[in-house]
């Protein structure tokens, strides 16, 4: 007997959907009454908060991380969003800049369910190489791997043979952060001569850049489980793997919706945003876009999974785990004395992200190899990118003021 597929999957996606409604409802409900921002959202939408009380939210227009920025700066510090009276506990910067609040509470990001399936718990040992310093990443796993009970080295980006001294000396099971940092420290730790008994790392839950499967292969070689993971500053955890391959799971209690690009439309069949909603009515991000794409899949337990990012809605580009934003790229560059024109590439070289920047100097620029530090000390500055920087004799006039990814994930 055939099976159709395309109707599986829709069913798979709107089970899914209703067993949230519920709870999306009673969220739509208490943000509305507690947060004057997201009250004047639904009304200039046309709406009302018990119209959308069903949970289905198709009709209230997505929330873009653009929207966010200007109510921020219209409002400052987080644009009318959080409730009077939240216990915050941290503030983090992400490019733009937006302020993230971090609500007070245990594992507020949610990020135990995919530690969980990676094997990470009591008697781990944890590296967690995200960045700690006003991005949230390295804090986000932290909380995380604490509420299952693991014992974490923050370890951040950088520092790679303290990092390795670490993994051979106090016993490291498991590791947090990038595929790519991840095979850094294999290599690292092997160059500066530690023995395989020192190595006890056997877990690894990865995110923020794509896991290609000679990647991931590479990896098992040394580290037997590798799963991939889903998030984003804003909303944290969004959607993990519980085997290799097998799509991406929507984390407890969150709703993940794919979404027409023109429309905003739930769909359950091809690409489309994926759009997010939390239970968390004192900052509710409810029908938040990520700009991330992706599509609906079918697991093998019949449950609705996600692809995988396959791509970004807007211009921006994640780099080495971060977003770079030709707006933002602009406004450091465009300021530059000496710098007639210029670019960014991405290039992808044995599974490592490379960001070069080109410059054209200005023939008024007397100082060549000044104008060139110049430039590298901005982007570090103002991007939070370490760039190689090369002064060209010209850039493609297609090409000028632009980033270029020439990266391939094959």
């Amino acid at each position: 007997m055939s099976v159709d597929r395309s109707s599986t999957l829709a069913g798979a996606v709107e089970a899914y959907a209703a067993g949230l409604a519920p709870a999306v409802g009673d969220v739509v409900r208490r943000a509305a009454s507690a947060v004057p921002a997201f009250a004047e959202r639904v009304h200039a939408a046309g709406l009302s908060a018990d119209e959308l009380a069903s949970g289905d939210l198709a009709r209230l227009p997505i929330l873009t991380k653009d929207d966010v920025l200007a109510r921020q700066q219209a409002e400052p510090p987080f644009g009318g969003m959080l409730a009077e009276g939240a216990a915050v506990r941290r503030v983090f910067q992400s490019p733009g800049p937006i302020y993230e609040p971090e609500i007070d509470g245990p594992d507020p990001w949610r990020w135990a369910p995919a530690l969980t399936a990676a094997g990470i718990g009591r008697g781990d040992v944890v590296l967690n190489c995200f960045g700690y310093h006003l991005s949230p990443a390295g804090a986000m796993f932290e909380e995380g791997c604490r509420a299952v009970g693991a014992t974490v080295i923050p370890g951040g980006i950088g520092n790679q043979d303290l990092q390795v001294q670490a993994v051979a000396d106090l016993g490291v099971t498991a590791y947090v952060g990038l595929p790519s940092y991840l095979k850094a420290l294999v290599e690292r730790f092997d160059e500066l001569g530690h023995g395989p008994e020192r190595w006890r790392l056997s877990k690894a839950l990865v995110t923020a850049e794509p896991l290609p499967d000679s990647l991931r292969a590479l990896l098992q070689e040394r580290v037997p489980t590798v799963l991939m993971s889903y998030g984003t500053a804003e909303v944290g955890l969004i959607a993990y793997e519980t085997s290799p391959g097998s799509g991406l799971l929507p984390a407890p209690g969150v709703l993940v919706e794919v979404c027409e690009l023109d429309s905003g439309t739930p769909v359950s069949q091809g690409e489309g945003q994926v759009v997010v909603t939390l239970a968390r009515p004192e900052y509710p991000l409810i029908r938040f876009g990520t700009g991330d794409l992706s599509a609906w899949r079918t697991g093998q337990d019949g449950t609705a999974r996600l692809a995988g990012v396959l791509g970004r809605v807007g211009e921006a580009v994640k780099v080495k785990g971060m977003f770079l934003h030709p707006r933002q790229a602009a406004t450091v560059m465009n300021g530059l004395r000496g710098v007639a024109a210029w670019r960014f590439v991405i290039d992808r070289v044995n599974h490592k992200d490379e960001l070069a920047c080109e410059v054209v100097l200005d023939a008024s620029a007397g100082d060549r190899d000044g104008v060139v530090e110049q430039v590298r000390s901005a982007v570090r500055s103002g991007l939070r990118f370490a760039a190689v920087v090369r002064a060209v004799d010209a850039v493609p006039e297609a090409e000028s003021g632009r980033i270029i990814d020439a990266r391939s994930w094959d």
